[in-house]
């Protein structure tokens, strides 16, 4: 059954985005405020979608967490769903994502559209001062910048591997950064067709105040992060006993 109800909701998911992606073109043309806000009722849309084909709910902890204007939002990647999600809540957003996404047909079209920063790898070198220059450019202008410290997805219980671009633009912006525990990767794992039922949870932790020299920052944000991370993974596996078998791993410590 969970096979099924997952299938059905990619089925709809790839549907319901070849529609917004088409009826949207529209927008493109409309300032960067009106793509995000189409934007996000498109990826609240599918939230919502996930909840009501597969059963996996979810709830939002430590919104008062979240500042209104500017702001550094460095959050644990485990799945796809924090991706949709985290553009659901807050305000003029941006993440930072790799630059051949904009390259993508329509799709690209739409991050450039809403002002997201990309990242040109390629460019070895210059690339972080060329994003430290676009984030200091889009803080300016009251936006909040997510970040995958971590760069990818990793699946439940992998060691954790914060890379330092974070932290460098956390002492170059001189914002505060407010760090994401999840534990999404429970529910939909990386590379998995099963999207398991529950109650997701995402939660914006004591945000982190600017001032702090790179390695402190940086070891109190994997302290933080790793420590809420494991908690909701333990809460979740106690209130879903099943999550155990299916996806968590021996490195987890469950109580």
């Amino acid at each position: 059954m969970i096979l099924l109800r997952s299938l059905l909701f990619q089925t709809a998911f790839y549907l319901t985005t070849a529609v917004f992606a088409i009826v949207g073109l529209p927008v493109l043309l409309m300032d960067r405020h009106r793509v995000q806000a189409y934007a996000k009722f498109w990826t609240g849309t599918e939230v919502w979608l996930l909840e009501k084909i597969c059963g996996t709910k979810l709830v939002w902890r430590g919104l008062e967490n979240l500042p209104r204007g500017a702001c550094l939002i460095a959050a644990k990647h485990q799945s796809t769903l924090e991706t949709m999600a985290l553009t659901t809540k807050g305000g003029d957003f941006s993440y930072i994502l790799k630059r051949e996404l904009t390259a993508i047909p329509i799709f690209g079209w739409y991050l450039k559209g809403a002002g997201q920063v990309a990242i040109d790898r390629a460019k070895r070198g210059q690339a972080l001062p060329d994003l430290t220059r676009q984030v200091r450019e889009a803080m300016e202008q009251g936006r909040q910048i997510i970040i995958f410290p971590e760069g990818t997805r990793k699946p439940v219980g992998a060691p954790p591997e914060y890379k330092s671009g974070v932290s460098h633009l956390y002492a170059d912006t001189g914002e505060v950064c407010v760090p994401v525990a999840l534990n999404t990767g429970l529910f939909w794992p990386r590379h998995s067709l099963s999207i398991h039922p529950g109650t997701v949870t995402i939660a914006f932790l004591q945000p982190i105040e600017p001032g702090l020299d790179k390695q402190r920052f940086l070891q109190l944000l994997e302290s933080r992060i790793e420590a809420a991370t494991a908690e909701l993974i333990n809460e979740a596996i106690a209130a879903h006993p099943s999550l155990k078998r299916a996806r968590a791993r021996p490195d987890i410590a469950v109580s």
